[in-house]
Parts: C-alpha cells; sequence; structure tokens
C-alpha cells in the first residue's frame, strides 16, 4: 500500500534539502576545503583562467637535464635472465633442484609449494660496444647502442601479480586513487604544448603473453582530472571523432566553446571546484585538438628512410613500431610523457618460442626511437625508460617463468643519464638484488626520474584528505652514480 502524499511535508522537505544544499556550498564547502587544500579555499586552482599550466615546481628545484620522458613499459614482466643479466651459473645449474637457500621464506607466485628447478638462459648473451655491456643477442639493434644505454639490473619491487605491479610502477602505491608518475609530472612542470595533451598513452600487443592493462595506470588519481593521461588510439584515427560534424564550422564550434567556458565560469564564481577549471581547459584544448591530432597523424610528413628505421609497414596499424614513431613525433610536439605499453611478456609458458618473438617486436623499434632521438638532437633532453613490472623466476614454470620481484633489469638513455653504464648486480643465479650502493627500488626510479626533470621528489606534494602525499610515498633515493 502507498502512503498518502501529503504537499505540506512536501514543502518542508523542499525547504530543508535546498537549506543543506546552501550550507554545503557555503560554510561546508570552506570548511571542506580548508580540511583538503588551503589552496583551494583561496581558489587559486579554480578560478577561471586561460593561462597555461605552469607547473606547481616553478622555478624548477634542480636544472632540468630531460624535458619529456617516454616509458617503454613491456608489459608481463619480461625475462632478465634472457636479455640483460647473464648468468652462467645458472646455466650450469639447468634443470637442476634449485638451491633452497635462495627462496626458503620468500614469497612465490605460481611456485608456491612446488619441487623447484633451475632454468638456465635458453639464448647467448653478447658484449657489446666499447662499453661491454652483455646483452642477450635476442636484442641485437639494442645491443648496437650499448654505449648509449644505462642497464640497471639491481630493480626491485613489492608487488608479485601484474595489476598491482604495474600500479606500484606508475604510482609507487597500490591503493587505488594514487596518481601516476606522468600525472606527478605534470602537475609538477606542466607541458610544452597547449594543443595536445601533456600525458599521452598507446597501447600495442603481441602475438603472446597479453596480460591486459587497466586504465587505472595512467589515472590522475586525487590530482585534478587535467592532469590524467589520455589514451591515443593506435590503430586508425588517433582521437575519435575528432572532427567536427558534417554541418557544422569551425566557427560554430568556436561559438559554443566560448558559451561553455562562460558558464563554467559562472558555476566557477559560485563553487571552490578545480574541476570547473579542468572543464574550462580541457573543452579549449578538445577545440585545438581538432586541427593538432590530424597534422600530428599524418605519416606522409615521414621519409621512407625513417619509417623502415622503425619497421614500420604500415603508419597507424596498431604495431609498437608505429607507436614509437609517434612517440617521437609527440615529444616534437612538446608533450611531457609519453607512455607505450607493449602487452607480450608474460611467458609462463613457451618461453624459448614465444620472448624471441617478443623481442623482435620492440627491438628495432627501441633503437630505432634512440638513435633518431639522437641524429635530431632530442636525445640529450628526452629519458627513455625501458622495462616491465617485474621479473621473471630462475626456476623453471614448466617451460616458462614465474613472476619474479626480487630482481629484473631496466634500461636508461638520454636526459642526463651516463650511457654505456652497467648499474647493480643480482646473485649468481639472478634471484635477489644485491645490496650495495647500487640497488634500485621502485621509489628510487621515481626519485631520479624526478631529480632529471629538475624536481625533488620530496617537495613534490599534494594534500590530499588531510596529509602531504608524493610520488615516492616516504621513501626513495637519487641514483646519482648513473647521473652523466
Amino acid at each position: 500500500m502507498n502512503p498518502q502524499f501529503d504537499p505540506r511535508e512536501f514543502e518542508l522537505s523542499i525547504s530543508r534539502r535546498t537549506f543543506l544544499g546552501r550550507a554545503a556550498y557555503g560554510l561546508g564547502g570552506i570548511a571542506l576545503a580548508t580540511l583538503l587544500d588551503r589552496s583551494r579555499l583561496r581558489g587559486e586552482l579554480a578560478r577561471p583562467s586561460a593561462e597555461h599550466w605552469r607547473g606547481v615546481a616553478n622555478p624548477p628545484h634542480f636544472p632540468i637535464r630531460a624535458k619529456r620522458i617516454i616509458h617503454l613499459c613491456m608489459a608481463g614482466g619480461p625475462s632478465h635472465l634472457e636479455s640483460f643479466d647473464y648468468k652462467p651459473k645458472l646455466k650450469e645449474l639447468h634443470d637442476k633442484p634449485f638451491p633452497e637457500s635462495f627462496t626458503k621464506g620468500q614469497q612465490l607466485a605460481q611456485l608456491q609449494n612446488t619441487e623447484l628447478k633451475a632454468r638456465g638462459p635458453f639464448c647467448q648473451f653478447r658484449k657489446w660496444g666499447q662499453s661491454g655491456q652483455e646483452i642477450s643477442e635476442l636484442f641485437p639493434r639494442i645491443g648496437e647502442l650499448a654505449d648509449d644505454l644505462c642497464i640497471i639490473r639491481s630493480m626491485h619491487t613489492e608487488q608479485i601479480n601484474h595489476d598491482p605491479a604495474h600500479a606500484f610502477m606508475n604510482t609507487g602505491s597500490i591503493i587505488k586513487g594514487r596518481p601516476s608518475m606522468g600525472s606527478w609530472l605534470l602537475y609538477g612542470l606542466g607541458a610544452e604544448t597547449e594543443d595536445l595533451p601533456g600525458f599521452v598513452v598507446l597501447t600495442s600487443a603481441g602475438k603472446s603473453g597479453q596480460q591486459p592493462v587497466s586504465a587505472r595506470q595512467w589515472s590522475g588519481g586525487f590530482l585534478p582530472s587535467r592532469f590524467q593521461g589520455i589514451q591515443f588510439q593506435s590503430k586508425g584515427d588517433a582521437v575519435h571523432y575528432v572532427g567536427n560534424p558534417e554541418g557544422v564550422c569551425q566557427s560554430t564550434q568556436r561559438q559554443v566553446v566560448e558559451e561553455i567556458k562562460r558558464l563554467n565560469g559562472i558555476l566557477a564564481e559560485e563553487r571552490i571546484d578545480p574541476e570547473i577549471q579542468t572543464r574550462i581547459s580541457q573543452y579549449e584544448m578538445a577545440f585545438r585538438m581538432q586541427t593538432s591530432v590530424p597534422e600530428l597523424s599524418d605519416f606522409s610528413t615521414e621519409a621512407q628512410h625513417v619509417l623502415d628505421l622503425y619497421g614500420v609497414k604500415q603508419p597507424g596499424d596498431g604495431s609498437f613500431a608505429s607507436n614509437c614513431l609517434m612517440a617521437r613525433r609527440l615529444a616534437e610536439r612538446g608533450v611531457r610523457f609519453i607512455q607505450l605499453y607493449h602487452r607480450a611478456w608474460d611467458h609462463h609458458g613457451n618461453i624459448e618460442k614465444d620472448m624471441p618473438v617478443s623481442a623482435r617486436d620492440v627491438d628495432q623499434p627501441c633503437a630505432a626511437l634512440v638513435a633518431d632521438l639522437k641524429q635530431r638532437g632530442m636525445l640529450d633532453d628526452t629519458l627513455i625508460l625501458w622495462g616491465g613490472e617485474f621479473g621473471r623466476t630462475p626456476m623453471s614454470q614448466g617451460s616458462g617463468r614465474d613472476h619474479h620481484i626480487l630482481a629484473f633489469s631496466i634500461w636508461m638513455a638520454g636526459g642526463g643519464i651516463k650511457g654505456g653504464l652497467t648499474w647493480g648486480n643480482t646473485d649468481e643465479l639472478g634471484y635477489r638484488y644485491v645490496e650495495d650502493d647500487q640497488q634500485m627500488h621502485v621509489h628510487d626510479l621515481h626519485a631520479t626520474m624526478l631529480y632529471l626533470c629538475g624536481i625533488d621528489h620530496k617537495r613534490l606534494t599534494y594534500r590530499y584528505q588531510g596529509r602531504d602525499f608524493r610520488l615516492t610515498d616516504v621513501a626513495g633515493n637519487v641514483a646519482k652514480g648513473i647521473l652523466a
């Protein structure tokens, strides 16, 4: 039975609702803004303004060595034992019981409570360049650039499964809602472009090991949403619906954007909310992208020898090679943080068959990107980071390797990094990083990256829920030994 409608009660409910709503936007809003972020009380982020975001680290804390970062993310966790960390002792031990002294009391992923047998590297290693860095023959093009690379063998992380490990590599935390490193960098420095997003993400997939990657990996978290990563499409049009609808001209579109800006400006005068300013700036950005994105995606200006250098068969075909060339074009246009995910490295089985295929997919494009930036004079102020979210076990998992967090390898190039250097070590079986002054935790990596971009990681903070947060949480040391 429905309750009887009482008009008087309805009027009272409207009055109460109106009072509470106004109070929330008035004194309650002021109190909340004070608790969360005093800058919001002053309206510093909320004022409607056409001024381009210059970053909170303005001026920078240190001299800027890297103006931009390109993160080549090998999603799935490539084996360090078949790439950049040669272990002849492990090869001798192949298919024999793995020493319990290494694994006792240690966290394992899918090998818990199983008989552990050593798996030696299935490929050969060579010393490359004048520096003589040891790199697998699966990566011959990258090997040719050994003197430009800093290989870090002592990387370690805290999360043993893919999604939280990606989150930890990106945000320094597994708690959802934390900003990614690209968002932190954009918040700290701003971008050099007003016509494209300052943080762009592209993805590609190999023929195997295709571990999914969620959009939270490039989230802006609790930072204003203008700092989140924007995913461009790797295949076809980089941005959907970038053109005007049929019958709508540029001047009409401009009038619509101006009117929305005016209405948002009125709202910003009534409410202290940084997302209003985000909406204003993003409408402006979307309007400018209608011109900038088609020009960005037009590979017809690229010479054939450049396409051949990267191994691009068809621009915009969704391949990692095409994405690498797009990354260079984004870098040229002032994008601050570019992230390329290649989902191809989760080799729990058939590693001898599948890893060479994954390596071929990325070897030439990665080397081409470094070489192309170098010959254009951009490598000196572009930091390139190559690596996955963790490594793989030196023990067998059938015909493959399991997840491993205590040791894995990455490499860096350009942007103030010392080339021809191998930094850090692992034990003789590649199981654990050696605890010395060359170990590299994810927090240390983040601190070093920010330092190269002119930012003190301890001073790049954002107040949220009564606490000052930072990318490196309460840890992180700059690896001064890898700096040029």
